[in-house]
């Protein structure tokens, strides 16, 4: 039997008005009120009626999700989390894809109040390093006049921008890099595509130097899909013979590497080992699987979320949050010698 609202307020131990109240994101109640409400929501499972909440409250009941675009594997993942999530508070979720461009960008921030209640941006990932400081009309120039207490959340912005966002902890992401180099023997990688976020080459670079490693290449960038993947792979073999491991952005670019290294004959991991960044569904069935960074989409899906509905109920205080989302290094074969299997 599915539950029901007096179930998750038994649950709470609040009452079903205070339910109510939570769902339909009413300010004055206590965050601890709201904490208990939604853990009960999502351990039953229980789905509120939309419909009936927007007669009630005059909302939409639907938030708005900007996006690059969807074509890459990444962002159409972490596009599903949050859409999924909202649907599991019984909110909508419309997506519509920016291509970075300023003007959808403010469109779909004008629109806030009349089609949508909130906003989540999902921001630039591995093949978007488009917001240069110079280039005339930037998104950054767009969410520049944001405030604290609008309702909008970025995720994998940079931390720039004045209002609640959600990032991967990347200081993390390159300090397990790292340590499993030193683990495995290596000590002359390539970056390949880390200037996925301008901290991310910097925390590569700073974790590596910590580890007592130098990289063959410090950095290749301005590269997006498994074909630039590819040829980064040929031209580091060309280049920089001595490079013993690849470390990609993404796990776009790690594929089109370990697809090129594998045609020119190179072993993998035993000659050169590959990481990725992002955990798709691919990485475990390519040949060799890839080890990659695991940013854990649904974490961040609901951290963003959260936020959101925090501001929606006015309960997100006068200043921006960050929260910053741990990650996970999945080992798979890519790096996996007979000795560390």
């Amino acid at each position: 039997m599915a539950a029901t609202m007096r179930d998750v307020a038994a649950l709470a131990g609040v009452s079903v008005k205070t339910v109510s109240r939570v769902v339909n994101l009413e300010p004055h109640t206590r965050p601890e009120v709201v904490r208990r409400v939604r853990a009960a929501i999502a351990e039953l499972e229980w789905v509120p009626n939309g419909s009936a909440r927007t007669l009630r409250t005059g909302r939409t009941g639907v938030i708005g999700v900007g996006v690059p675009e969807l074509r890459r594997p990444y962002l159409s993942m972490i596009t599903e989390a949050v859409v999924s999530e909202l649907n599991r508070r019984g909110l909508q979720a419309t997506v519509e894809p920016t291509h970075d461009q300023p003007d959808r960008l403010a469109a779909l921030l004008a629109a806030r109040g009349r089609l949508y209640d909130g906003i989540v941006l999902i921001g630039p990932a591995a093949d978007h390093p488009t917001d240069h400081p110079g280039d005339p009309d930037r998104p950054s120039d767009v969410l520049a006049g944001l405030r604290p207490t609008d309702p909008v959340v970025l995720v994998h912005h940079e931390p720039t921008v004045t209002v609640d966002s959600v990032d991967s902890d990347l200081v993390e992401a390159a300090s397990l890099v790292a340590r499993h180099l030193v683990v495995m023997g290596r000590s002359r990688p390539a970056l390949v595509g880390q200037d996925r976020t301008r901290q991310g080459n910097h925390a590569m670079t700073a974790a590596l130097a910590a580890a007592g490693i130098a990289p063959a290449v410090p950095r290749v960038d301005g590269v997006v899909g498994r074909a630039d993947g590819a040829r980064a792979a040929r031209d580091l073999l060309a280049r920089a013979p001595e490079t013993d491991a690849l470390l990609c952005g993404s796990d776009e670019l790690a594929l089109g590497a370990l697809y090129a290294l594998v045609e020119a004959g190179v072993a993998v991991p035993d000659d050169v080992a590959i990481i990725g960044f992002d955990n798709l569904d691919d990485a475990s069935f390519s040949t060799p699987s890839l080890t990659t960074v695991d940013p854990g989409a649904a974490r961040l899906a609901r951290s963003a979320v959260e936020l959101l509905a925090d501001r929606l109920a006015g309960t997100g205080g006068e200043t921006a949050r960050r929260v910053i989302s741990p990650v996970e290094l999945v080992r798979r074969e890519s790096t996996l010698g007979a000795g560390l299997r």
